[in-house]
């Protein structure tokens, strides 16, 4: 479906602009091919992008061929739109492809979404000093990415002792949707202390802490947890693993904590793992998002204690805001 014209968005003669459907996937995939070392999430993701409510996947093409794509997803009860899965083809990278086609998509947001007020986006810290003065810095967080062979790693599972602290914390709590919305989706709520400025970043996707997104979490089967309900000083969510490019039956594992508490993060890590770990068929690559200072313990124990492999060194992800 080739897109309306947008008063004020930006033209090119050559490129013209249409919204993804099932037909181009081939071509995105292609395009997209060996992006991310190899944990691109959108294979995974195309199809039920394409349909999901508030969201637009726009691809850019030249003489009928796929040369970039972006999607737009709004969210926050209508006043953000969340800017993910940029690509541009090898052969069309550095002639300003991507510039023309987010300042597309961000008038055809403002054209569909008149309520949009800002645009976020989470990146790694690879960013030029060019690229990252426009935007303002949001939040930050760790990156933590570990890789270990699930069948292995299930069969040690029971005999796994964690380090002794001077007190045990409590078990963790899995979430229930309603503990979900009380917990974090509430401003002010008992969280405030633990969120990157009030911000749930779950899988590279930041959604404000309102009630309005419950709905829109719920639908990502995500297993929420803390370390108590009613004064949490750790709380974490866990993406269902989905295969990524990396390997033969290889699948991507992403967690996102929150808080500082050591025996706490290991604790659910260890909980989340338990309930994922025993379905997978081969080795799975575990990101996990945390706050910078609890990077190196966290590494330390999933390489010593776990047996994990460390497959780089610390990186960060950084959430950005612009006005739209």
């Amino acid at each position: 479906m080739k897109l309306e014209a947008v008063p004020g968005a930006p033209q090119d003669g050559d490129m013209e602009f249409v919204l993804a459907t099932d037909k181009e996937f081939e071509e995105v995939v292609s395009m997209s091919h060996g992006i991310y070392g190899g944990l691109d999430y959108l294979p995974s993701r195309y199809h039920s992008w394409i349909v999901e409510k508030d969201r637009m996947v726009v691809l850019a093409k030249k003489g009928g061929n796929v040369i970039a794509l972006l999607s737009m997803f709004v969210v926050d009860g209508g006043q953000t739109a969340l800017l993910e899965g940029l690509r541009v083809a090898p052969w069309e990278r550095g002639r300003g492809v991507a510039g023309v086609l987010q300042r597309f998509c961000c008038q055809l947001v403002k054209h569909r979404y008149p309520t949009v007020k800002v645009m976020r986006l989470t990146r790694d810290d690879k960013l030029t000093a060019k690229e990252l003065s426009k935007y303002r810095v949001i939040a930050k967080q760790g990156i933590l990415l570990v890789r270990f062979n699930a069948p292995d790693f299930s069969s040690r599972l029971s005999s796994l002792t964690l380090p002794l602290g001077l007190t045990r914390p409590p078990p963790p709590v899995l979430l229930n949707p309603d503990d979900v919305r009380g917990i974090f989706l509430e401003r002010g709520g008992v969280l405030k202390d633990l969120l990157p400025n009030q911000t749930i970043i779950q899988d590279w996707q930041p959604f404000q802490a309102l009630s309005g997104n419950h709905d829109l979490l719920r639908r990502k089967s995500l297993r929420w947890m803390v370390d108590d309900l009613s004064q949490p000083q750790v709380a974490s969510l866990c993406t269902a693993p989905f295969p990524v490019p990396a390997g033969p039956l290889c699948f991507y594992l992403n967690i996102d904590v929150y808080g500082t508490g050591l025996q706490g993060i290991q604790e659910q890590l260890l909980s989340h793992l338990a309930a994922h770990a025993p379905s997978l068929p081969a080795d799975v690559k575990c990101q996990l998002f945390l706050p910078p200072s609890m990077w190196r313990p966290m590494a330390d124990f999933c390489t010593s204690v776990l047996g994990f492999h460390l497959e780089k060194g610390y990186t960060e992800q950084y959430l950005f805001e612009s006005d739209i």
